[in-house]
């Protein structure tokens, strides 16, 4: 496989799945009920994940105004190689712009001189609360930290104005990181139209 500038992707051979079984939810996943009672009299009960956490970051990092850095690293979810924005969740005493820098640094290796909260976008929110701030990083400069990931992420530079062919792809399909890029990319359009 190779990116869209025609250079060989790694070719990560997938972990091995040593064990599969069941556990309980625990604390990463609780569900709340919630007994309501609507306008019109009717009640239901609603069910959601519990609201854990501080909410989330992915970040468009712009190496150029023509170039978005993307990372190639493994999905459990889908036991296969995908290719996405860096992202990561905030932690405790973190803005959204810190939690931005520190992804960077571990999972590409820059940080960034600017950085633009663009969005914020909610995932499921019919049960679940979690939600994701979209930053765009330009003015990139090379600063790597040490992440949490077990193995290198591999950096996939990708020409912004090619969407289509990246989410044409089999490995870029988190509906993140393609509604980041679409809404980053008309962001910048707008900018340079005035």
């Amino acid at each position: 496989m190779t990116d869209q500038t025609g250079k060989k992707l790694g070719a990560a051979t997938l972990p091995k799945i040593l064990d599969r079984r069941w556990s309980e939810p625990g604390e990463m996943f609780k569900v709340q009920e919630l007994d309501l009672e609507f306008s019109n009299g009717k009640r239901r009960t609603y069910y959601r994940m519990d609201p854990r956490g501080l909410g989330a970051v992915i970040i468009v990092s712009m190496k150029d105004e023509d170039t978005v850095l993307l990372v190639r690293e493994y999905a459990a979810g889908l036991h296969k190689y995908e290719i996405g924005l860096p992202k990561g969740r905030l932690e405790k005493g973190e803005s959204v712009l810190e939690a931005a820098q520190r992804e960077m640094k571990e999972e590409i290796g820059f940080g960034a001189n600017r950085l633009e909260i663009l969005t914020t976008l909610s995932l499921a929110p019919g049960y679940m609360t979690h939600i994701t701030h979209i930053v765009l990083a330009r003015d990139l400069y090379p600063e790597k930290l040490e992440g949490d990931e077990p193995e290198e992420l591999e950096v996939v530079p990708w020409p912004i104005a090619d969407l289509r062919t990246l989410t044409a792809r089999a490995d870029c399909t988190e509906g993140r990181t393609i509604a980041a890029l679409y809404i980053a990319r008309d962001f910048m359009g707008a900018e340079n139209s005035c």
